[in-house]
This record gives C-alpha cells, structure tokens and sequence, in this order.
C-alpha cells in the first residue's frame, strides 16, 4: 500500500525504525494514547513525551505532513464516524436525540469551562483592563467572532475596547499600540501563527496581553500575561464548534461582570447614555 494512504496509526508504525530516539518516544506516546492526542496541543504533547516541540514537528514531517494541525487532522479522520476505528455512533435515530446530545455537549464545556476557571487571573484581567486606555480584541476565523463578541459586550459600559478583522491591518496597529493598552487575544489552540505574531510584537513592545484559550501549554499561553481558559474539546474537523463558543462566552462573562462590580457608577452611567441615545432607533 502507497504509504500516503495507509492509517496514520500503520503509517507510524511502518515508518518507526526510521526516526530518531527523541522521535520514537513522540511515536509510543500517540500509539498508547492516540485517543486523547488529536485534542492536545504541541507543546502539551511534546512535554508528555518528554521531548521539544521541534521534535513533535519532525516527527509529523517524517510522515510526509507538514506539520502537527495536518498530523491531527489526520487522527481525527482515523476516529471519523463511519470508518472501522470510530468509537463513536455514526448518528442518533431522532432529531430530539440529537438536538439532546448537541445540548448536552454544550453543557459540559460550561461545566469544564467553570472547573477550569481561576479567580485571581480573572481579577488580574479586569485590573489590567481598568489601567488600559485602550482594549484592543483580536483574533482570526472563529475565534474572531469571539473577539467582536467581547468587544460589543464591553462597549456598552465604556468605550474603550475595538476590534479589526483584516490580519494586515492586526499587525499593524499593534505596531503603533500605545504601550500602556492591553491586547484580549482568542486562540482556541493557542497555535495560529497570526495569533502568535500579535503576541510577539506585543511582548516587544510591552503591550499587556490576556489570551482566552483551551491549552493552558500552548505556545501563545508562553507569550501572554494572563491565560485565560475555556472547555470544550473540539477536534481538527470543527472549526469553532457550538459548544466551544459557548465556552469561551463564558470566560468572557465572567471577566466582564467582574469589571462592572469594580467599576459600578461609571458602567451604570455609560448604560443609561447608550440607552437614551438608542431610543430613537425603537418604534
């Protein structure tokens, strides 16, 4: 068989021999635990195997992937519904079933993200932004309709926080950031190289950053002040899953309830300014 096409579990296997002691202990682990590994991070991972990060990368190029998303990628499609290896129910019988099992999804990453939640960072966040003079909120594909999220929901108590889509235009007003702003970043991963590049412009340029994220070990959660994190595994085949929104809604709730408390009088006043201005816009 054409070695692109084998299993990614027999592709490792057959290829075995051929890597490195440092890749072959990345191998044993994936083959033990290849179950759990499609929803680590690299950094997670390689920290597992007791090995770098650049040697998880070799590991996945040595299996003609270019890196580790497309090797997850690949062992998730080994757990697909409907090949011979998944563990999962190809489908449920009813809509009410199914429409019952999304839901239940849903309300295991608020309980995750509930369980994964510290206190004092989220009081570090709401400090940082109260010193801000800006907030800028970042990110890209799903996770930057989770940044205009966050920025709608503060710009009703001030108006301080804003948000650019275009990657381009990203960079280049972090570039020209006052210092003393603070950057709210959304990775899921905590692996985009764009998330990645935001961080390090910021940390060289001594711009505070927050990043709201599911992998606590991940490289951006190395370049951001405070980590925020959310629940909800989601696989390489869901790009912004239901659930994992609604985790990182969560997060993003708590910090915001957290600034209106501490800021209660000027919030209250920007919410009855708003109010009065949108009036004339209602029937």
């Amino acid at each position: 068989m054409n070695e692109q096409n084998m299993d990614i579990l027999e592709r490792i296997r057959a290829s075995y021999y051929q890597l490195t002691t440092a890749e072959r202990r990345v191998a044993d682990y994936v083959l033990a635990q290849h179950s759990q590994v499609q929803f680590m991070s690299i950094t997670q991972l390689a920290e597992e195997c007791g090995a770098a990060e650049a040697t998880v990368s070799r590991f996945c190029r040595s299996l003609k992937l270019k890196g580790f998303n497309a090797f997850k990628i690949e062992l998730a499609r080994h757990f697909a519904p409907g090949t011979s290896h998944s563990h999962e129910p190809i489908s449920r019988d009813t809509l009410a079933g199914r429409v019952r099992e999304s839901g239940q999804l849903t309300i295991d990453a608020i309980h995750q993200t509930m369980e994964l939640m510290d206190m004092k960072l989220i009081g570090r966040a709401v400090e940082m932004i109260e010193q801000a003079p800006a907030v800028l909120c970042l990110g890209s594909g799903g996770s930057m309709i989770m940044a205009m999220e966050c920025a709608h929901m503060f710009s009703t108590v001030c108006g301080k926080f804003s948000t650019i889509s275009d990657a381009h235009l990203q960079v280049s007003t972090v570039a020209t950031m006052d210092p003393k702003g603070v950057i709210i970043l959304f990775s899921y991963s905590g692996a985009t190289t764009g998330g990645l590049q935001i961080l390090e412009l910021a940390r060289q340029r001594g711009i505070r950053t927050i990043l709201v994220t599911r992998f606590q070990k991940s490289p951006a959660a190395k370049l951001s002040d405070v980590v925020l994190r959310c629940g909800s595994n989601e696989s390489p085949f869901q790009f912004g899953s239901v659930p994992a929104k609604v985790a990182q809604l969560v997060v993003i709730d708590a910090v915001f309830q957290e600034y209106c408390l501490r800021n209660r009088e000027s919030c209250e006043e920007s919410v009855q300014a708003i109010a009065s201005a949108l009036s004339v816009m209602h029937v």
